[in-house]
């Protein structure tokens, strides 16, 4: 394996030969007896770590160190809250991936970046804490779901893990916790078989969720100063409780390591330096400037009575997409009421057969993934561009006939009665799996096969295969629809309330027309 460019193989790595295996070590920095103090790579990939020390005591130093001497040996995916690790793209090739994006983009990033093995660095730092969790959540969950084929090596490093595993509720959303917590709990418990190896860094372990701390065969544990934090950093380690003090007395830097990777006896470790910096600044005394007794005057004399006070007005909000075309139609019945009046009124079948004919073109011509909203505005603007009389169709309209031109359902189809038997049963069902349903309706209604899991993947609006089945799941449950398998391994979808089926299909069959590249652009 070759050492990063312009680096000699001994500041990157050294390989280890011995007990019929070949390892590569990096070096963390000095054991307590000056000897270098190493971590296995290889063993590492195998057992996972967890880092733990208070603020200032040298986690994000550490995790710097790691990830800079086995960058060019193993694909690295930081998961970072503060933005601190950005600043390993300017040195080696980490991608820097802001999390401000929709949903769709974390979920397809993460299924390119196992894909093609590239290190990337998810910056949190602008999102706040709830929608940090759900982030985070989505590309964890991105990554695991990768194909079997792109279960590559990859080294997971989760700064202030207690943030997105915590013992207890606490400002955030149950859902959102929920969620980011059964991420974790994937990336610890059971990513090790798709190739992701867990390093996780907290402040406090008891802050931290014991199902996830759990896991960790490795420890590096830092100073600490909480009774309860030293008893099971001390635990952990197979320390007796009385020793538990020496946690209180590290030096910052300083870490006392174990496990299969590091060594099988507790040793203290002093962390080497990094070539990069972290943007976070760690306070400075910096002593306040010379003041004179003119300085002081100045400081405390009242504001100028003359002096006019500048007040800042903010302009009014611009107003939304929906009353710019409110406005405009306003504008045209009071210019042209004649020809308003003379205009015919739709009935209720014609206005849906014209809307369902304007989304079945937007279907056609989706090319990317694009935001709900940005959809019903492109749709606002096609209704008036096409005069379609009438108040404009509400958003939940809209979002309706979506689902219906994705499943495939042309303006001619939905206009039958046996559509309206669909439409009605669709009621019924859970708002967020509609889509799917109509989906396996529309298979059902034509006599196709069943559609597969990458059909169901694009209606829900991802790549996830996992997510697929868990929608299917949902709506079996419901008893919306009934899955069965054929010995072969295909499945038919039965629908018992409208009383039909699907043929049998291959769940593991390519999406219909390449639809899902198309949405993931």
């Amino acid at each position: 394996m070759a050492p990063a460019r312009g680096q000699s193989p001994a500041l990157r790595g050294q390989w280890a030969f011995g007990a019929g295996r070949v390892s590569l070590e990096i070096v963390l920095g000095a054991s307590a007896g000056g000897a270098a103090a190493t971590i296995d790579l290889e063993e590492l990939l195998a057992t996972r770590l967890l880092v733990q020390g208070n603020s200032g005591s040298g986690k994000s130093h550490l995790l710097r160190r790691i990830l800079e001497q086995s960058a060019p040996h193993v694909q690295q995916i930081v998961i970072d809250p503060e933005g601190d690790f950005v600043s390993l793209a300017d040195k080696f090739q980490h991608i820097v991936v802001d999390a401000n994006r929709s949903e769709a983009d974390l979920d397809c990033i993460a299924a390119r970046v196992r894909e093609r093995r590239v290190s990337v660095v998810l910056n949190l730092e602008n999102l706040e804490q709830s929608l940090q969790l759900r982030a985070a959540a989505i590309f964890l969950d991105g990554l695991f779901e990768a194909p079997r084929a792109h279960w590559y090596p990859a080294l997971v490093v989760v700064d202030e893990a207690q943030l997105f595993a915590p013992m207890a509720s606490g400002d955030v959303s149950d859902e959102a916790r929920r969620v980011s917590l059964t991420a974790m709990v994937n990336l610890m418990c059971r990513g090790r078989k798709r190739g992701l190896a867990g390093i996780i860094a907290t402040q406090r372990l008891a802050k931290l969720a014991k199902n996830v701390a759990a896991e960790a065969s490795n420890f590096l544990m830092g100073r600490t100063m909480l009774d309860i934090d030293m008893a099971r950093a001390a635990d952990l380690l197979g320390m007796e409780r009385r020793q538990a003090e020496m946690f209180r007395d590290l030096p910052r830097g300083s870490f006392v390591g174990l496990g299969p990777a590091i060594a099988r006896r507790a040793v203290q470790i002093k962390v080497g330096s990094v070539e990069t910096a972290s943007r976070g600044v760690t306070p400075r005394l910096m002593p306040p400037p010379d003041m004179s007794d003119a300085d002081s005057e100045e400081i405390l004399a009242p504001a100028p009575v003359s002096a006019p006070r500048i007040v800042e007005r903010k302009p009014p909000p611009a107003p939304s997409t929906t009353d710019i075309f409110a406005e405009i139609a306003r504008a045209e019945e009071a210019a042209a009421p004649d020809e308003e009046s003379a205009t015919p009124m739709l009935s209720a079948e014609e206005r849906d057969h014209r809307c369902r004919q304007i989304v079945h073109e937007m279907v056609s011509d989706e090319t990317g993934s694009r935001p709900e909203g940005a959809l019903y505005q492109d749709f606002q603007i096609r209704c008036r561009i096409q005069r379609l009389p009438g108040a404009l169709p509400g958003l939940d309209e809209f979002r309706g006939w979506l689902e219906d031109g994705r499943a495939g359902v042309t303006p001619e189809e939905a206009a039958t009665e046996a559509w309206r038997r669909v439409v009605d049963v669709a009621r019924t069902v859970p708002s967020d799996l509609r889509g799917v349903f109509v989906l396996f309706a529309h298979a059902a209604m034509r006599g196709e096969p069943c559609p597969s899991d990458l059909d169901v993947a694009r209606m829900c609006g991802t790549r996830s295969v996992g997510r697929a089945r868990n929608r299917l799941q949902q709506l079996d449950r419901q008893g919306a629809i009934v899955l069965r398998n054929t010995m072969k391994g295909a499945r038919i979808a039965v629908l018992p309330d409208l009383g039909w089926e699907t043929l049998a299909g291959d769940p593991a069959a390519p999406a219909r027309d390449g639809a899902v590249e198309r949405l993931a652009g």
